[in-house]
């Protein structure tokens, strides 16, 4: 059995290169990309085809689609990587590897054959998933006996879909997206749901407002609309009625890639944080030697290293679930990691005293950032309350 804290050869490589594309494509752009009024203005396919040439888009697909195999631990350290460079680009790249990981799951060959070929040679090619609606959203989490307003009604050959997805990452820019919808009426979404997949093209299915963010701008979060919108039977994800399945078969470690989303954003707080206790000085001596300021930079490294191994060992008995996975798995690493990254904000910007309220000197959009996933893949009241019922159900 491998071990999960000691990093192999293969992951050094992986990160090398990652770190490597952080500092050539993305923290010289982040700043500005960032800052532009319109947010769709603030996602870059430049960064997204640089990713795609050195190989960070397509390394969840196995070898067989032209990708790396790359298993859920590795991926999270990229996630993470990624992250501390800016947390836009690694909730962009975050859901496209994390989509690929389930589409090869979850989709049968034909389904396969027809998306992974073409999705793999696109350096463009980035996919969604279409969940959260301005009904529901927590509700999903819990999941609360109510339907998705998003509905199809079956007709010959396949299902029209009527309704509205919104808060989607990447829901302006992806090729293909994965759609929960409601096929059985009268049932809660738990039990007649289904996952269709979604190509961007399709006829009656359109892209509504990107929402403009506090943070994360780098990435686009938009409305997904469907307006009579056919899909075929041959789109229908595993079985009609089913969807909730897909979610929980193939869905264990997307709260972990979350985790290690924010816990980039922490890292790069932390050690900004360091940086400007070593340079200003205060009180006759560098901040970094007063004991009040050094015991709380270590406090922090204590969070971010304790969040950290929570999220690895998600990911790898996501993979290996035969040695002890446990549902509280998937709710609780990003909800520790974000408080964690939120704790380390709130410090950071003390620590820099009035600068850290200026905006040139860049802690500001990382707090920014950090109050993401305090909701994001979850509101964390409500992840704590999903885990609590793993925990008590009997």
């Amino acid at each position: 059995m491998e071990n999960i804290f000691i990093m192999n050869a293969d992951q050094r490589a992986i990160l090398e290169t990652v770190a490597r594309f952080v500092k050539e494509e993305v923290t010289p752009r982040a700043a500005e990309l960032d800052a532009n009024q319109d947010p769709e203005r603030s996602f870059s396919w430049q960064i997204v085809e640089k990713a795609h040439a050195v190989g960070i888009r397509t390394m969840t697909l196995s070898e067989q689609w032209g990708g790396l195999g790359t298993d859920s631990l590795t991926t999270a350290m990229v996630i993470e990587e990624l992250g501390k460079g800016d947390l836009g680009v690694s909730v962009i790249m975050a859901q496209t590897l994390k989509i690929a990981q389930i589409m090869q799951k979850a989709l049968n060959a034909e389904q396969q054959a027809r998306v992974l070929p073409g999705f793999a040679k696109d350096p463009r090619g980035m996919l969604a998933i279409g969940i959260t609606e301005p009904d529901n959203a927590s509700n999903y989490f819990l999941p609360y006996p109510t339907p998705f307003r998003t509905s199809a009604e079956k007709a010959e050959g396949g299902w029209v879909v009527n309704g509205m997805k919104h808060f989607i990452s990447n829901g302006n820019r992806a090729s293909y997206y994965l759609v929960f919808v409601q096929t059985e009426k009268g049932k809660p979404m738990a039990e007649g749901s289904t996952c269709l997949l979604v190509e961007r093209d399709r006829p009656g299915f359109t892209i509504g407002r990107v929402h403009d963010k506090m943070g994360e701008r780098l990435a686009n979060n938009a409305e997904l609309i469907f307006q009579d919108c056919f899909i075929p039977d041959a789109n229908v994800v595993g079985k009609a009625g089913d969807g909730f399945n897909v979610l929980a078969e193939f869905f264990p470690q997307s709260n972990a890639y979350a985790g290690a989303s924010v816990l980039g954003v922490a890292g790069a707080l932390h050690q900004k944080a360091i940086d400007w206790a070593k340079v200003r000085v205060q009180g006759g001596k560098p901040l970094i030697e007063h004991d009040g300021i050094r015991a709380q930079l270590a406090e922090m490294r204590m969070l971010i290293d304790a969040s950290r191994s929570y999220i690895h060992r998600a990911c790898w008995l996501a993979d290996h679930q035969e040695h002890g996975w446990d549902r509280t798995l998937g709710a609780l690493p990003k909800a520790m990691a974000s408080q964690a990254a939120w704790k380390i904000a709130t410090w950071c910007m003390e620590i820099h005293g009035g600068h850290g309220y200026m905006k040139e000197f860049g802690v500001e959009k990382l707090v920014r950032d950090a109050a993401a996933f305090l909701h994001s893949d979850g509101v964390n009241r409500t992840l704590f309350l999903k885990a609590a019922n793993f925990m008590f159900r009997d």
